[in-house]
């Protein structure tokens, strides 16, 4: 009886798995899959300004474009390979706080008390070890506004075939994955189609748009030294996503 009962059992479950198969036969799976790999950061993108105020508009950009170019030539002595760009020259108007007490008249406009003055330099260098000490070399004369890192293009095209392995890898684990919960071998899946459709993360790319101009501290004078600034590259994330589309024989 209990052999009878063992057999009856078995021819159960391959008839269950028969009809498991027989139903999905000619099925169309889409399935979507990740992929990434992560590498540290080879290149930096900083961003310096100078910022000047004075009664005469003319003395403030004197001022700015006088320091533009010290800054710069410290920039060039400091790190000769780096890549330079100025850029976001801007001259604003300042006007009094306070407010008059009587409506001021439509046709006499509001006159300003100073001008606002600057301009800003981005920066973009590889040599990560001597940027502590270009940047307080710069900041003598220029204030650090921001600093970005990432990967060069070099580096980027360099990890690309390394994450099309890794994400098309992850589609055949996931196809094995969804032939087994199916009751199918991996073997009876067929790839039809793939479909790239996007690629990467990059932290710290190309940024044109510049920071809103604001009210800067009172420079410092020339001569002053400037403790080196700790900087930690840490590393990017490229990321890929593709979809298979797999049929079922």
């Amino acid at each position: 009886m209990t052999v009878l009962k063992t057999v009856l059992a078995a021819a159960l479950v391959l008839g269950s798995a028969s009809a498991i198969a027989q139903s999905t036969s000619g099925t169309t799976v889409i399935i979507p899959a990740f992929g990434e790999v992560k590498a540290p950061n080879d290149q930096a993108t900083a961003t310096l300004a100078i910022e000047e105020q004075d009664k005469d508009k003319a003395a403030a950009a004197s001022r700015v474009n006088q320091k533009m170019k010290q800054g710069l030539d410290i920039l060039k002595r400091e790190d000769p390979q780096a890549s330079l760009k100025t850029m976001g020259y801007y001259t604003y108007p300042v006007y009094p706080e306070d407010r008059p007490v009587q409506p001021m008249a439509q046709n006499k406009p509001r006159q300003p008390t100073a001008w606002r003055v600057g301009q800003y330099v981005e920066v973009k260098t590889t040599n990560l070890a001597a940027l502590p000490k270009t940047v307080a070399a710069a900041q003598k004369v220029l204030t650090l506004n921001a600093i970005n890192f990432g990967l060069t293009p070099a580096t980027t095209r360099k990890l690309d075939d390394q994450r099309i392995a890794a994400t098309y890898k992850a589609l055949n684990e996931r196809i094995a994955s969804v032939a087994a919960a199916m009751g199918r071998p991996a073997s009876d899946a067929v790839l039809d189609t793939v479909d790239f459709e996007g690629s990467g993360n990059y932290a710290g790319g190309n940024r044109e748009a510049m920071p809103a101009p604001m009210a800067m501290r009172a420079m410092m004078k020339d001569s002053a030294e400037v403790a080196e600034p700790s900087f930690e590259p840490g590393e990017t994330t490229l990321e890929m996503r593709l979809v298979g589309k797999v049929r079922f024989k």
